[in-house]
């Protein structure tokens, strides 16, 4: 009778532990910083790819971010959160997210963007803040010629890393209602003369006048610690998925972060809830722009040689494609589905550019040939139309060019389930994740990847489970290794298992 009791009771344990595993608990509420806020991500990934993957799944307004640690040998983690959840944790732990970068998607429109710095010991001479601000001059000039807008050093964001040995500069251009189609633009806009001369570069002294368009470009011209020359400029922060170094954050193994310069003219605008320095963390961000009537600029030698600022297909990225002559983007099966809406009825709509907006998660498709206009159940004389694709919602609409439905936007309709993000995407669940425990430092993970990484609420992180919680694991297995031992000494009657475990239970 006793060993059928203890069989009943093991049996219904068994039985409760596949009822949890077919219908497990769901997740508890998790508060928010406010209630306007979407809900936490904080997911940390080994790799970069991975990281990106999983933010394009995301519902939540989510972006990637680089993390390195001390004693890390240089290697990186990656994190996705939203920049309000970011900026939450970044101040409770500067010393956990002290070395953090922004990764800059490919493809994603972007500010205008420069980082500037030099050997002081080996340029002795050299007025770094002069030179910055002549740089400015120049590159507002710039802009006021190329694509006629009017720009001053009180749009830019001035950020100083500078140490004893090195200065350091990053400069981050707001402009108004503007935005370039991508860093690489950014990086021809940049790199093409008269900004950027690197062709001109060569062992000649720096007395020597290099001018280009009337104008003395000699200050962009630095020494490097072997006396080689170099640019003031480093052109290298304009490659696809870059990381770009954080306001507020330092290289690992340095303690300089990057702070508001001395000679800093810009102020970020008042926003209701927003800090005056989250403020100017919202605007270091390089991707942070929104759909909102931005006009995209792009660069290329017919840019330069028009001064218009506009040009037919995006030049330099992706000018050609299979899709019958058209601009195609990264995602090619989107391409697709959006030349089946333009080209029916024999009329051959085309893709005349597109633009990426990260912080949107918007792809929005410039369409030629093809005006039909929902809103007014017709095809435009003139003015073609704009489909936009949302791919965090998983839904197209559509707005045009006509000054008549300037405010138009068109009913949403869901994308076919195939060529959904969260459909193509599967993260591989055998990579480690990484987590962060309550005092902010961040581990590898050393349980099932499919547990999610911490903190998982805005407002705090998880609380430690109380000492006489029933749930606790480490005291259940602490109890079985006692009775285990203690059953090794002496003989125990089954009637006294038996008590001892209802006892436990209740």
């Amino acid at each position: 009778l006793t060993m059928r009791k203890w069989e009943d009771r093991l049996k219904k344990v068994e039985e409760l532990a596949q009822s949890f595993e077919r219908n497990p608990l769901t997740t508890g509420y998790k508060p928010r910083l406010w209630p306007c806020q979407p809900a936490s991500v904080w997911k940390l990934f080994p790799r970069q790819s991975m990281a990106i993957h999983f933010a394009k799944t995301c519902k939540e307004a989510v972006h990637v971010f680089a993390l390195e640690k001390e004693n890390s040998l240089g290697q990186r983690m990656f994190l996705v959160t939203s920049y309000s959840e970011l900026w939450h944790y970044y101040r409770t732990y500067p010393q956990s997210l002290m070395h953090c970068y922004e990764v800059i998607p490919e493809g994603a429109v972007c500010k205008l963007y420069f980082d500037l710095e030099f050997h002081k010991p080996s340029n002795i001479r050299a007025d770094g803040q002069r030179m910055v601000s002549l740089l400015i001059q120049y590159v507002c000039a710039k802009l006021k010629g190329t694509y006629g807008i009017d720009c001053s050093v009180h749009n830019v964001l001035n950020l100083d890393s500078s140490t004893d040995d090195k200065f350091s500069r990053h400069l981050i251009f707001n402009l108004p209602n503007a935005a370039f189609k991508d860093n690489i633009h950014v990086g021809m806009f940049s790199s093409i003369d008269p900004i950027m001369i690197a062709d001109k570069i060569s062992d000649e002294p720096k007395t020597k006048k290099h001018k280009s368009e009337g104008k003395d470009l000699s200050f962009l011209l630095v020494k490097k610690q072997d006396g080689e020359a170099c640019l003031f400029v480093d052109l290298g922060v304009y490659t696809k998925n870059r990381n770009f170094r954080l306001y507020k954050s330092s290289k690992v193994g340095k303690n300089a972060a990057f702070i508001l310069a001395d000679d800093n003219k810009f102020s970020p605008k008042h926003e209701k809830g927003v800090s005056v320095e989250q403020g100017i963390f919202l605007a270091s961000l390089i991707c942070n722009m929104s759909f909102t009537g931005q006009k995209i600029l792009t660069f290329s030698e017919e840019t330069e040689a028009n001064k218009t600022g506009r040009i037919q297909q995006a030049p330099g990225f992706r000018k050609a494609s299979p899709l019958s002559g058209c601009v195609s983007s990264p995602h090619q099966e989107l391409d697709q589905f959006v030349l089946s809406l333009v080209q029916k009825d024999g009329i051959q709509g085309c893709i005349r550019r597109w633009h990426y907006f990260a912080a949107d998660q918007l792809l929005v498709y410039d369409i030629a040939n093809f005006r039909w206009c929902e809103n007014v159940a017709r095809f435009h004389k003139s003015n073609n139309i704009l489909i936009i694709v949302d791919l965090r919602e998983e839904v197209w609409y559509q707005k045009c060019h006509d000054p008549d439905c300037k405010n138009f936007r068109s009913s949403s309709y869901p994308l076919p389930q195939d060529i959904c993000i969260s459909y193509l995407i599967e993260l591989d669940e055998e990579d480690q994740l990484y987590l962060m425990d309550d005092s902010g430092n961040i581990e590898l993970s050393q349980g099932p990847t499919k547990q999610p990484p911490l903190p998982q609420t805005a407002t705090e992180l998880p609380e430690k489970t109380s000492a006489d919680s029933w749930d606790n694991i480490q005291d259940d297995q602490d109890f079985l290794e006692s009775l285990d031992a203690f059953e090794q000494n002496q003989e125990l009657p089954d009637e006294l298992l038996l008590k001892c475990m209802d006892e436990y239970d209740s």
